[in-house]
């Protein structure tokens, strides 16, 4: 009976391998858009694609990161400036990819563009600290989408969102959690609505890597500001030990991230060439040793590792 178990899984993993290796063909006809081009994650996967071939549109925040891309990359790559909290930006973006991809339409969107801080307990924040965050990962996402849905229709193509392992799993306080929870929750949402038109939407699902969101003397300087701001009843409340404790386990989370963006990109560049792309890629041993099975557990247990650990 084991054997035959044993065999049975076999064929599957066999199966799934030869199924996820099949590429969409005329990938060099193909448009996408990528957001946050200005390094990171969309950076390198502008990059990668470039080098497969596709015409990639990189949407970039800053002039400098537009250059730079440009003169790292061949003719092909076109750079656009987006700020995807404008709604004007954004408008004018979505008429220029128009005027750019005509009849065929968009192949691919990677809504990429992200930003990390402020990370802290929630009490120490105030409502604009969690807007801040919400408007580019969360609301940022829905307007761009929004904007280009008709183009990736008409092309029968792909929506890659970039959430996080801490969308499934709250890790820290903020408004980085909710919004990458949020980005899930429309993420599928819009996989539903678009299923009977082909267009596949798939979730990236990236765990600790080091990025400009994630750049640790950032992050320790942006944590130590909202700490010295804190009325000083928050302060005696929570005490300095709290803050010492807090900062040494985000310095060690910080510690742990990794370098290689690979796993993130790589991810990325399959869901939008496969035939049969994810619906979901976990990129990162923790997020599949750790996040997922602790999103699983009972909370008060999860919960209790979270806090002890």
């Amino acid at each position: 009976m084991w054997l035959y178990l044993a065999a049975l899984l076999g064929l599957y993993f066999v199966f799934r391998w030869y199924r996820e290796r099949q590429t969409v063909p005329n990938l060099p006809d193909k448009y996408v858009l990528i957001t946050g081009c200005d390094s990171g994650f969309g950076n390198k996967v502008a990059r990668q694609l470039d080098q497969r071939g596709l015409r990639v549109l990189a949407a970039c925040l800053t002039q400098k990161g537009a250059e730079q891309l440009k003169e790292a990359t061949s003719q092909r790559l076109q750079t656009v400036i987006l700020d995807v909290t404008n709604r004007e930006s954004v408008a004018a973006m979505a008429q220029w990819v128009k005027e750019k991809v005509g009849n065929g339409g968009l192949w691919g969107l990677v809504n990429n563009a992200g930003i990390g801080m402020p990370m802290a307990p929630n009490e120490w924040l105030t409502l604009d600290d969690f807007m801040k965050v919400i408007n580019v990962n969360l609301v940022g996402v829905i307007d761009v989408t929004l904007g280009l849905i008709p183009l990736v229709r008409k092309a029968r193509g792909r929506i890659v969102n970039v959430a996080s392992a801490a969308g499934r799993l709250a890790s820290v306080g903020g408004g980085y959690c909710i919004s990458k929870f949020g980005v899930e929750a429309f993420s599928d949402s819009l996989r539903r609505d678009l299923y009977s038109f082909g267009v596949k939407v798939s979730i990236i699902e990236p765990g600790s890597f080091k990025t400009s969101i994630t750049n640790r003397e950032v992050l320790k300087a942006n944590l130590e500001e909202i700490w010295r701001h804190l009325s000083s009843e928050v302060k005696e409340s929570y005490g300095d030990e709290f803050f010492k404790n807090y900062c040494t386990k985000f310095d060690a989370m910080i510690g742990m991230m990794k370098a290689n963006l690979s796993p993130v990109t790589d991810s990325i560049e399959h869901g939008l060439t496969a035939v049969h792309p994810r619906t979901r890629y976990s990129a990162g041993w923790e997020v599949k040793c750790i996040a997922i099975p602790l999103s699983y557990i009972p909370t008060i247990l999860a919960d209790y590792i979270l806090t002890k650990f």
